[in-house]
Parts: C-alpha cells; structure tokens; sequence
C-alpha cells in the first residue's frame, strides 16, 4: 500500500485536484498533518473521505506557548496522532523563541503520553534537546518525520521505538546525510512521505508537491537499499498502519 505518511492538505492550491492525481498513482492512504489550532478545522475536513486521516498539534514553528487546545481534538474518530510538534532551531535561534518551542513541545508529549497516541515530530538543529524531551517520555512512540539530521541522532530514537520518515529531500544532490540514514534505517520502521506542498522530489523539483509524488521517493529508496520497489511499498505501508493503529 503507497501511503503518503505526512502533506498538507490544506496548503495545496488544488487539494480536490492533486487527491485524485494521487489515486491515480496508486496512493492509497493519506495523513493530513495539523499545525496550529487556526488551521485545523481546515484540515480536518478532508478527513470526510474515507482515505485521509488526520494529526493534530502545534507546530514550532507557530508555537504561541500553551498547546492545551490540542486536547479539544483528541477524541476525533479520524485523528491518529499528536503532531506536528517538536524543535526547530534552524529557523528560530531566539532564546526565548526555543523556550517557548520547548515548553509546547513537552506540554504536547505529555498529552500523548496520557492518551497513548503516538507522535509526529519535527526536528532541526536542535538534536540534543529533542533528545531530552524523548528520552522524558519514554511511554510515548512516533515518528521523526522529512529526517534531515544524524545517523546518531536516528539511532537513538530508533533504539527508543520511534521510526523514521524519509521525504523527497533523499533525492536530492545535496543530501548525503539523509542518503546515509536511508539506507540504514530497519525496514520495519521506515516511512515514506511528501511533506506536501514542499520539497517535491526529482524528479519533480521546481514544482509544487503532492501527494502523488511520493511515488517518486519510492523508488528511489527502493534503488537506494537494494530491493525491489513492491517490498519497499508493503513494508511502509505495514509500517504505517501499525504505527498509527489503523
């Protein structure tokens, strides 16, 4: 099963349009990622089609401080994680800017702590202190997704439980490190995704991305590690489902 594990949806200039695009393509699941509480009604109506399922969380990006809004969705029959969520340094070096994105981002794993839904996190420069907040919640699993950081850092969490998410970036000139923790990812927790409307794969570089696009960095991975594309496809797709209960 082809499963785009992580777009947005709502960002797209044509969701209607590049849902049917990517069925067509033999996508056969998609996970709608929530970002901040003004966006999510917005995303969680496309969880109407019986093919999209959703996240919720606050992103750090947007992060205002205080994520409690989160818990108003936990109980929604399509949501099936707490996300996006997690440290962006790269982005935003202000110390106070990080306290905050520290602060939500902890408050968020507690939440899925105590609901016992996994997570989506994101990740960026900031490999230490996401560590640390893992590592204080060590009832909680998810994924690490679009992974642009160390091998170190993948094995650590994946020694925690958590799998990895590899986006188009792999494709990319520039990205030995994302190569490097593809190839030694355990199929078993490997995901696949767009992070749609960004970061479109060769090769579809240039263009706005889409869910049907994560046939591309299929493929590639499955050249990347050596093995047919059909196996690379079943296993991320099983991945997915178990990961997120579905």
């Amino acid at each position: 099963m082809l499963i785009d594990s992580h777009c947005h949806l709502n960002y797209l200039d044509d969701p209607d349009a590049a849902l049917l695009q990517a069925r067509t393509a033999g996508v056969e699941h998609f996970l709608c990622i929530g970002v901040s509480a003004l966006e999510i009604e917005a995303v969680l109506a496309f969880t109407a089609q019986a093919d999209v399922h959703a996240t919720v969380g606050e992103h750090p990006g947007s992060c205002s401080g205080d994520a409690s809004w989160v818990a108003d969705y936990l109980e929604h029959d399509k949501v099936v994680a707490l996300g996006e969520m997690g440290l962006d340094y790269h982005y935003h070096a202000e110390s106070k800017q990080q306290a905050r994105q520290r602060h939500t981002f902890a408050q968020q794993m507690g939440m899925a702590q105590s609901s016992g839904l996994p997570v989506v996190i994101h990740t960026r420069d900031a490999q230490h202190d996401t560590l640390d907040i893992l590592t204080a919640h060590p009832d909680v699993i998810g994924v690490l997704h679009c992974f642009t950081e160390s091998w170190e850092m993948a094995a650590t969490a994946l020694d925690m439980g958590y799998y990895v998410s590899i986006s188009g970036i792999v494709t990319f000139n520039n990205a030995d490190n994302v190569r490097e923790v593809a190839r030694q990812v355990p199929i078993d927790r490997l995901l696949i995704e767009t992070d749609s409307p960004w970061l479109a794969p060769v090769p579809m570089r240039g263009k706005q991305n889409q869910p049907a696009y994560v046939a591309h960095t299929a493929e590639f991975l499955a050249r990347l590690r050596g093995i047919h594309r059909e196996e690379l496809v079943a296993a991320t797709g099983a991945n997915f489902r178990r990961l997120f209960g579905l």
